[in-house]
């Protein structure tokens, strides 16, 4: 395990599109038809970095509390599948059920998709607006595995507050830390 931070893509970048495997459906997903009114989350994830582990249950809370209200949550997974087999589209698949994930969990097998958004580490988070702009790319909160600072998602839960208020999100951001991508 590599502790690698978010590389902090610029705020204003317009969501790369994509479209890939849901590995709990079994269809072709594309940004567009998962965006939500209000705003889009993208979760760059997988099966088994601690520290995804560590937020899976605040993760699925938060989007279970802002789906609600026009947000849209999108987890993908990019590592590569053929040296960590355990984060193939079959163990995702598992991982969803298991995890009871609100949202689609898809399989960027090309890397692609993380390349577009310049994704780094799992956990990666982007928040987009409903004009897919991005205005938040971070971390969920200040806790981490085994830093006894209990989960909140209070970094994104602020940023998704502020777009539903019509307000400015709030500054600074702090990048998220966890495993580095597993890229081929």
């Amino acid at each position: 395990m590599s502790l690698t931070p978010s590389t902090m893509l610029p705020l204003g970048t317009k969501a790369p599109d994509f479209n890939l495997l849901d590995t709990v459906s079994s269809q072709m997903r594309n940004l567009n038809e998962l965006k939500g009114s209000k705003g889009t989350v993208v979760m760059f994830i997988c099966n088994h970095c601690p520290f995804v582990l560590h937020i899976n249950e605040e993760l699925v809370r938060v989007a279970n509390d802002y789906r609600v209200t026009g947000f849209h949550f999108i987890a993908i997974s990019s590592n590569d599948a053929v040296n960590y087999p355990q984060d193939g589209p079959e163990f995702m698949r598992q991982n969803a059920d298991d995890h009871d994930y609100p949202f689609p969990y898809l399989y960027d097998a090309t890397q692609e998709v993380a390349k577009a958004y310049d994704a780094a580490c799992t956990p990666d988070l982007y928040l987009f607006d409903a004009s897919l702009q991005l205005v938040y790319r971070g971390q969920l909160d200040d806790s981490r595995p085994g830093n006894g600072v209990p989960l909140t998602g209070r970094s994104l839960r602020e940023a998704m507050d502020a777009l539903l208020g019509n307000k400015q999100v709030p500054q600074p951001q702090k990048p998220s830390m966890g495993c580095n991508i597993k890229w081929k």
